[in-house]
């Protein structure tokens, strides 16, 4: 029987976004207030996945010898550490969010069975590295409010009852959604950026944030004007509008995720698939709590 199993960790730490081949404007430019001296900190959080056989004993490894190597390797040499000197590969490559997850990878893959390196520089940011040389992922996190109603037109009050609830009722009823948007895309090997950070967050605020929020979905977005826009659809529609975008950045748009309340979200894995419009009809979405109901 092959399983994963994941270890957390956590480590304090500081860094600084900045390369002494340019200069002061020019490093400004790229990395705005990360480049600002003497650097600024993170509490990080780190779950480290591996996979294996279980053992006569029931486990893939011992967690004990687990966090006794994740600690000597990774915790405690980066722990209340300035990341730019800690490792001699942050002299090279800036110490990013991916960059670390990639580096950290590669000191604990002698001594442990990997899959992925997952890094959470905040909770609205946070990075995976599965080994594949530079690329790697990059999730940002934020958040609009919007109404909805769900309802076919062609059917009557008590058809659309049965099928959406409560979520039927002719005035509508609101979110606060929160959406990842995750991009795939090679680590720059000096910069240590997928893409720019500032570019990308300002690009989902442009497409997505400004236009949805504070918004009735079904009357103000034009799409919703024929779509239903159930968690899954709205979600759908957010992968179509930031396909074309996120690749003018120079990476890939990897996986959408739009939590509609604590119980209830759906994920859209991205990649090349086709848009809503290309295939004629609505795609289907991996679902996650899948629901109607508030």
């Amino acid at each position: 029987m092959t399983c994963i199993i994941n270890r957390r960790a956590e480590f304090s730490a500081s860094h600084r976004y900045w390369l002494p081949e340019l200069s002061a404007a020019e490093n400004w430019s790229h990395f705005g207030a990360c480049s600002q001296f003497p650097g600024h900190g993170h509490n990080y959080v780190l779950y480290v996945s591996m996979i294996g056989e279980l053992d006569i004993y029931g486990m893939v490894l011992n967690l004990s010898d687990v966090k006794h190597i994740i600690r000597e390797q990774v915790i405690d040499p980066l722990n209340f550490s300035y990341l730019n000197d800690a490792w001699p590969e942050f002299q090279q490559t800036l110490p990013t969010t991916e960059n670390i997850a990639r580096v950290i990878w590669q000191r604990l893959a002698p001594h442990l069975p990997l899959t992925r390196i997952q890094l959470y520089e905040h909770p609205r940011l946070w990075a995976d590295y599965e080994g594949h040389a530079m690329e790697a992922y990059l999730t940002v996190g934020t958040h609009f409010s919007a109404a909805h109603r769900l309802a076919l037109e062609h059917l009557s009050y008590e058809e659309n009852c049965r099928i959406y609830g409560k979520c039927a009722r002719p005035h509508g009823h609101g979110h606060n959604y929160h959406l990842e948007v995750t991009i795939k895309g090679e680590i720059d090997p000096r910069t240590g950026m997928i893409v720019d950070l500032v570019t990308l967050e300002q690009t989902i605020k442009d497409e997505i944030v400004e236009p949805f929020d504070h918004t009735f979905l079904n009357k103000d977005i034009a799409y919703f004007g024929e779509v239903v826009p159930t968690a899954e659809n709205i979600a759908i529609h957010i992968r179509d509008l930031l396909q074309e975008p996120i690749q003018k950045l120079g990476c890939q748009l990897h996986r959408i995720k739009l939590i509609e309340s604590p119980n209830n979200s759906c994920e859209v894995l991205c990649g090349d698939r086709p848009s809503v419009s290309q295939m004629g009809q609505r795609a289907e979405p991996v679902l996650v709590g899948q629901g109607t109901a508030i």
